[in-house]
């Protein structure tokens, strides 16, 4: 399955995940953890474990820096 990630603030990719992904799986296919992130679609927060049912997410980084 193919979706657009908007990492907010930075750039919007592409990415291919497999049809029974979760939103974890997102979040590291664009090299994230979901321990920094919070994954949006509709302006509304999704568990990490839910299945991805969504074609555009947005990804906010809660972390950043070092």
């Amino acid at each position: 399955m193919q979706l657009t990630v908007e990492l907010v603030g930075e750039d919007e990719r592409t990415v291919t995940v497999a049809d029974d992904a979760d939103y974890a799986d997102v979040v590291h296919e664009v090299g994230y953890s979901p321990h920094e992130v919070t994954v949006l679609v509709d302006d509304s927060p999704v568990p990490e474990d839910a299945p991805v049912e969504a074609d555009h997410v947005r990804v906010l980084r809660l972390i950043a820096g070092g």
